[in-house]
């Protein structure tokens, strides 16, 4: 039998064993939980959410798809009317260096069924690395209610469509409309059918080079002067190119171009001058003595034109006065008259006598 001192000291040895055995346990718990660890440095972050989404405390938070931390705490504040729910996550300090004040946190779920995690998104952010307490910014997306909501006022829309269809194509079938006319329209297809034998008539006629189009396409005389023109174009242009006739002096020789230089030239030198006030029409456009003259010249012609129209002076009764257009009408009328009769009879008016003292 066993003294007291033996079985102490096997208690002493399964009880460290125990210790050591808890010990190992504790620290490979550590190791696999990685971000939830007792001894772990974590931050408090914030976002505030329309809707928890099925949320729940401990669920996971990753950055990228790496999970970084937990869900801590979820309640619903006051103060956000719009983003009621606040969610708060415990994430680790190791990576502090990926997450900015700017990152955009999401509700996501892992596949259609699976649980709903927070994911943060740091690959727009350019803002400093966060503090512990941090407000982050949130995007929103539809859930798969949203998603059946949106798509039953389509799926409503596409039946009402494809009934409407059904009446189209009943009315179709029983050949009412231009559609039902154009299928089950024996009259119709019969002028179709004549139509194509008409234009194959057409087509054989042109084929065969009768009419104007047949003669077009079929004959060679066409293609003839054509390349006749052509030839004839290229002609002018190998003599343009050498330098011959009006146009081609008008390209090649370099007299014109100096000619035509040399005027654009004295073009310019009278412009000049006359900007300058040089010669008579330079005076003309800039001396202001001149300008007056002919500003009081003008005046004075006007005035004479309008006393002419009004039948003022001499030449004023001449254009107006009907008796002056009468007495020289009157005037001219007599001296025919005179002539005539002179030439009738110039015994009687050219007669001379000669009397001798």
């Amino acid at each position: 039998m066993p003294s007291q001192k033996q079985l102490r000291w096997s208690q002493l040895k399964v009880g460290i064993t125990v210790l050591c055995a808890l010990t190992f346990l504790a620290v490979m718990s550590f190791k696999i939980g990685g971000t939830s660890g007792l001894f772990t440095s974590k931050i408090l972050l914030l976002s505030y959410f329309d809707n928890a989404s099925g949320l729940r405390i401990g669920a996971p938070v990753r950055l990228q798809g790496v999970d970084i931390g937990n869900v801590a705490g979820i309640r619903v504040v006051t103060n956000k009317p719009l983003t009621p729910v606040e969610v708060a996550m415990k994430v680790n300090t190791r990576y502090l260096s990926s997450l900015r004040s700017d990152s955009v946190t999401s509700l996501e779920t892992a596949g259609v069924l699976g649980e709903t995690f927070v994911e943060i998104d740091s690959s727009q952010a350019h803002g400093p690395a966060v503090q512990t307490g941090a407000v982050l910014a949130t995007r929103e997306h539809p859930d798969f209610q949203d998603v059946v909501r949106s798509s039953q006022s389509t799926l409503q829309n596409m039946d009402a469509l494809l009934k409407r269809l059904d009446r189209i194509v009943a009315f179709v079938e029983s050949g009412q409309g231009s559609i039902g006319k154009l299928i089950y329209d024996t009259t119709l297809y019969a002028r179709l059918n004549a139509t194509l034998n008409e234009f194959q008539t057409v087509v054989s006629d042109v084929s065969q080079g009768k009419g104007s189009i047949g003669k077009l396409v079929a004959s060679d005389e066409l293609y003839n002067k054509a390349s006749a023109s052509v030839d004839q174009l290229n002609r002018i242009l190998d003599d343009i190119q050498q330098g011959k006739g009006s146009f081609g002096k008008f390209l090649k020789d370099p007299t014109l171009y100096d000619n035509a230089n040399q005027t654009v030239a004295n073009v310019h030198q009278m412009i000049e001058d006359l900007n300058s006030g040089k010669g008579a029409l330079g005076k003309l456009t800039r001396d202001q003595a001149f300008a007056a003259k002919l500003e009081n010249t003008m005046d004075r012609i006007s005035a004479i034109t309008e006393a002419l129209q009004a039948g003022q002076g001499t030449m004023g009764m001449l254009l107006k006065n009907p008796s002056v257009y009468q007495n020289s009408d009157q005037m001219l009328t007599e001296t025919r008259a005179l002539v005539k009769a002179i030439r009738e009879n110039p015994k009687r008016y050219l007669t001379f006598r000669v009397k001798v003292f």
